[in-house]
């Protein structure tokens, strides 16, 4: 007899895993209804790791935890390893980039750590980078796209004038020039470079709105005006995820 120390959920896992080695053969039926329970108690195993716990196929348990309601609440799973790996591997990525551009000198084993990938992935992720491509490979881009959640209908931000107005602005820009999928890539260059060409800040003005012409005010309205409306369709379009 053997004494196990866990709680309840642990035993569960144990005494599964013990039964498929070398205890009374459990039918495919109790070994599937052993891992919908275990995508219950441990949602964070991978499906590799469950499937040698239960003795299934690594389809099949993929396959089950799909029809198993709040399985997938976790962000990483657990591998076989032990290691723990992000469920969306393009968000891992996408930190990887963060990280080697905030830190360019990083290890490769410091970047795989702190972004929560293997260290092949944040090698690939920075000879990417290094030859001015995107952190995501096309396939993962297009996917990261279709499941991105739809965004909420667009509302007018509040109106913030003077400085503060200002600063958001330049804090806005600043972000975008240091993401490494701008910055390494040739069409990201090219649109902040146009970015900073055609951005305006308020506060910053050539000259006081006193010393325009009184006969060139309505053009230049006009011109701020056609402007404007060409910024709100891009930012609508940019919101509801239509790109053309």
């Amino acid at each position: 007899m053997q004494f196990y120390d866990g709680d309840s959920d642990q035993a569960f896992l144990h005494s599964v895993q013990l039964n498929v080695q070398h205890g009374l053969p459990l039918s495919r039926s109790d070994r599937r209804a052993a891992a919908e329970r275990i995508f219950r108690t441990h949602p964070q195993l991978s499906d590799r790791a469950i499937a040698a716990i239960a003795g299934l196929a690594t389809k099949t348990v993929a396959s089950l935890r799909l029809k198993v309601i709040d399985c997938s609440s976790s962000d990483v799973r657990v591998g076989q390893d032990g290691r723990r790996r992000p469920v969306n591997n393009a968000d891992g990525r996408l930190a990887a980039s963060r990280v080697i551009a905030l830190r360019p000198e990083a290890s490769l084993r410091e970047i795989a750590r702190e972004a929560g990938i293997s260290v092949g992935s944040a090698h690939n992720v920075r000879e990417r980078i290094r030859q001015g491509q995107d952190p995501l490979p096309d396939s993962m881009r297009k996917k990261a796209l279709r499941n991105a959640p739809t965004p909420p209908p667009p509302t007018a931000p509040p109106r913030v004038t003077g400085r503060t107005a200002a600063q958001d602005m330049q804090e806005v820009l600043q972000r975008l020039c240091q993401d490494p999928s701008l910055r390494y890539t040739e069409s990201g260059r090219s649109l902040l470079r146009w970015l900073g060409s055609s951005t305006v800040i308020p506060a910053e003005f050539p000259v006081p709105l006193k010393q325009v012409p009184p006969h060139c005010a309505m053009s230049v309205s006009r011109l701020a005006r056609s402007c404007a409306e060409a910024w709100l369709e891009l930012a609508l379009r940019l919101e509801s995820g239509i790109s053309h």
